[in-house]
């Protein structure tokens, strides 16, 4: 089973049976196409992976409920772990050993669960430890199973902070990191400025660049983060960070006072309202953090699409920047992610094709 073609229909499959909530229908239809001759990966990186991405897109454009997204991710996840035990996945060879973790605060697995498949099958002995590892819990499993490298998985840009914290704790346990998600950039930017030894885009490359071999370049003197990341400096990332429960207080406060419609909101509406202030504190620290404003103006767009998706007007959006602006005037990095925030927000209600 080879082509284009093929692999079209055996994901139309997969998508029907997924989204149908159909685990055994879903096995089979992965299963058949094992039989038939294409190989483990392909199943795993040309079919179960572009579903679980179409599954996330149809999310955001609000064509398919949360409920549906849940129950298709932990399918396609089971499968995963089905197709594992297939006799065309498995691999006599020894390559090395490598540890595949999520880092703490993650809780997207399946991409870490597909490179972890995608090693095995190439012949590593892989530690797959899943979603949300704390960082300790890391280092002290490296210590106790001596790993060639660890491949780091991070899709939430809030959580870079937390992902530098863990490469440089394995690092200083002496075991080279790869990192790969959305998080680091379609490009691997900040996982080269957090000092990842390697950045994959997707499982095929990280396999490849692992079998090349990854090696840990001492430090002379030990990298320090101000060197690393000098802006830090200022502490506006720290102070913002430290304050971020009382921003978010105050900024949910003055847009009931700015906006009279959310005088009218129900307990659980001005709770979904918090979070998605808090949503927005959260990623402009992570802008703080690596000094970019186009993590926050990205988030931003992205969340003002799935709010329209959703029939939620994003008129909430603009005063919330405004709001935070006006509270935090001595922290002229944040005054200027804000800024290019509104402008990239101005920028798509001016132009319809930027729109849903």
């Amino acid at each position: 089973m080879t082509g284009i073609d093929t692999e079209v229909d055996v994901r139309d499959q997969l998508w029907e049976a997924a989204l149908a909530g159909d685990e055994y229908a879903t096995a089979a239809v992965v299963f058949a196409a094992l039989d038939a001759g294409m190989p483990a990966e392909d199943v795993l990186l040309d079919v179960v992976a572009p579903v679980q991405f179409r599954v996330g897109t149809e999310w955001a454009a609000n064509r398919i409920t949360v409920t549906e997204e849940h129950c298709a991710t932990a399918i396609n996840d089971r499968v995963i772990g089905a197709l594992a035990h297939h006799p065309s996945s498995r691999s006599a060879a020894t390559t090395g050993r490598v540890t595949v973790a999520c880092v703490d605060g993650e809780w997207h697995a399946l991409p870490a669960r597909l490179l972890a498949e995608v090693l095995r099958i190439r012949g590593w002995q892989v530690d797959f430890l899943g979603a949300q590892v704390p960082t300790p819990h890391l280092v002290a499993h490296l210590h106790r199973r001596g790993p060639d490298a660890v491949a780091l998985s991070c899709s939430i840009p809030s959580r870079l902070p937390v992902a530098h914290v863990a490469i440089t704790a394995c690092q200083a346990a002496g075991v080279p990191v790869i990192v790969g998600g959305a998080a680091f950039g379609p490009d691997g930017r900040y996982g080269r400025q957090l000092g990842a030894d390697a950045w994959a885009p997707d499982a095929r490359a990280a396999a490849e660049t692992l079998a090349h071999g990854l090696s840990r370049v001492p430090v002379a003197g030990g990298a320090h983060l101000l060197t690393d990341l000098p802006h830090l400096a200022d502490q506006e990332y720290t102070m913002i960070s430290g304050m971020a429960p009382q921003l978010v207080y105050a900024t949910v406060g003055e847009l009931e006072r700015r906006l009279p419609d959310m005088q009218t909101y129900t307990d659980a509406q001005r709770q979904h309202t918090t979070e998605d202030i808090g949503y927005i504190v959260d990623f402009l620290a992570a802008a703080l953090y690596t000094d970019d404003d186009e993590l926050f103006a990205g988030f931003i767009s992205w969340t003002a699409d799935v709010l329209c998706a959703r029939g939620v007007p994003a008129a909430a959006l603009p005063p919330a920047l405004d709001v935070l602006l006006a509270q935090l005037p001595d922290f002229p990095r944040a005054q200027r992610i804000l800024r290019t925030a509104r402008i990239t927000l101005a920028a798509k209600a001016t132009d319809p094709t930027q729109m849903p």
